[in-house]
């Protein structure tokens, strides 16, 4: 028996499940994977009804899960079948299905995060979640266990992607640092957990990939949002220096 690939070649309409409220509000500064920044928090919101409690049941019994998510932002014009992996310098290209682009035939993502506790409140049910590369209102799909046994080959290869990059290390400026110090007690996030976020994000040097083997101009610098603060940095001899930090007012 064969197939019409016409068949094949409909539209499917899918309906998100849930939303997720991350760390990330903008694109630039996200990790490339996930598992990455360990201290990237998030939280994927569920509306608080019976059909959503009955199919979470179960699920505080596994440590990590496999998130199927929209790349929602993602504004291509066109789909690009080659693309230039950061990992190779952003000069090699190499097909979109041997690669993580979020520029794909259809904008569906795959992370595995770690599932720290399940909480419902009066208006909602969340799955709070860490070490997630995703921007904050994506879309979720569908939500699997992680199960290691039948996730985890120890024996694959990864080809270009094999070897982890090292990090690029990160020091405060004097005035940066200050005004860490002063967020501390913040609404959103304490002193800590915020340092930590913000050096373990730029340790995996979101710059583009033609600017990430230099310095760059003198004087460049790169600004992103990170949970409630602006964080403005530039790398110097190597080593990324935080130049300053500003609350975003709500």
């Amino acid at each position: 028996m064969t197939t019409d690939p016409a068949d094949h070649q409909n539209s499917i309409s899918l309906t998100p499940v849930a939303y997720i409220r991350s760390c990330y509000t903008e694109r630039f500064g996200i990790p490339r994977q996930a598992g990455l920044v360990h201290s990237a928090t998030a939280t994927i919101v569920f509306d608080p009804s019976q059909n959503s409690r009955l199919s979470l049941r179960g699920l505080d019994e596994f440590s990590h899960l496999w998130i199927v998510f929209v790349f929602h932002k993602q504004h291509y014009k066109n789909t690009k079948p080659l693309v230039n992996p950061p990992r190779l310098g952003g000069k090699k290209r190499v097909g979109v299905f041997a690669t993580r682009s979020p520029n794909r035939p259809n904008p569906v993502g795959l992370s595995a995060v770690q599932l720290d506790s399940i909480e419902e409140t009066a208006t909602e049910l969340q799955l709070h979640i860490r070490g997630g590369d995703f921007l904050d209102g994506t879309p979720v799909l569908d939500i699997k266990p992680y199960v290691p046994f039948a996730d985890s080959i120890s024996h694959a290869s990864a080809a270009w992607a094999d070897d982890s990059e090292p990090p690029l290390p990160v020091r405060w400026r004097n005035d940066a640092h200050k005004s860490l110090l002063a967020l501390q007690g913040s609404a959103t996030t304490t002193h800590n957990s915020l340092q930590q976020l913000i050096e373990e994000t730029i340790a995996q040097d979101p710059r583009p990939a033609y600017e990430r083997t230099k310095d760059g101009s003198p004087g460049q610098s790169w600004g992103m949002k990170i949970t409630n603060v602006n964080v403005r940095w530039q790398v110097v001899g190597g080593v990324a220096d935080i130049l300053q930090l500003d609350q975003i007012d709500d």
